[in-house]
């Protein structure tokens, strides 16, 4: 699960979700957390691209599975529902800003990805005197999501200093300009859902 959310087709099944706590999926977001400040050590600290890279990998591989996984075993909690979007937002800062610091991503671009999360829960507020928590989630949020998750892995990936490097560099860069024109367009999709429901949903008591 994407950190944009869920969509599901007219007429598919909600999972149903449970109090458990002990499950393969929470287990899968609990590793990734666990692995951020492993890989701000090994990238900003120790400067390691290659064991970085890899950390990146295995989280985003664990990303996909968690979600696959709480479907195909029935183990969607109401934890998973917490757990895995946290790590996928708290990914979405540390890894620019890692980037950042190492000099491997330019700052403008970091500005510009966080500026838009940050702008995008300036809407909650707005939304709360509605009754709402949430918008209904847009696929080219998803596809920003799924193409930054991929762009910056491989744009470090390209820092390592061998043939494999010279082959993720571009790829990187792809996923990650693609990305971001996405991610800035699906928030003025959201904005838009924002501004529809100030304009047709009335005040919630």
């Amino acid at each position: 699960m994407d950190s944009e959310g869920s969509t599901r087709a007219p007429g598919a099944v909600e999972p149903v979700m449970s109090d458990r706590v002990v499950t393969v999926p929470n287990a899968l977001s609990l590793l990734r957390l666990v692995l951020v400040p492993v890989f701000v050590w090994l990238l900003v600290f120790e400067h390691a691209y290659g064991w970085s890279f890899a950390i990146l990998l295995v989280s985003g591989a664990s990303d996909w599975a968690d979600g696959k996984l709480a479907r195909l075993l029935d183990q969607s909690s109401s934890l998973g529902a917490l757990l895995d979007p946290a790590a996928d937002r708290i990914y979405m800062i540390v890894i620019p800003i890692c980037l950042g610091v190492r000099d491997i991503v330019p700052w403008w671009l970091i500005g510009v990805l966080i500026g838009r999360d940050l702008l995008l829960l300036a809407a909650v507020p707005i939304l709360r005197t509605r009754g709402l928590t949430a918008l209904p989630v847009t696929y080219v949020g998803k596809a920003a999501t799924f193409s930054l998750m991929y762009g910056f892995p491989f744009v470090l990936g390209g820092q390592i200093d061998n043939w494999l490097g010279d082959v993720f560099h571009p790829i990187g860069w792809a996923f990650l300009i693609w990305g971001t024109g996405m991610y800035v367009w699906s928030f003025v999709q959201y904005w838009w859902q924002v501004v529809l429901v100030v304009r047709h949903v009335p005040r919630a008591r």
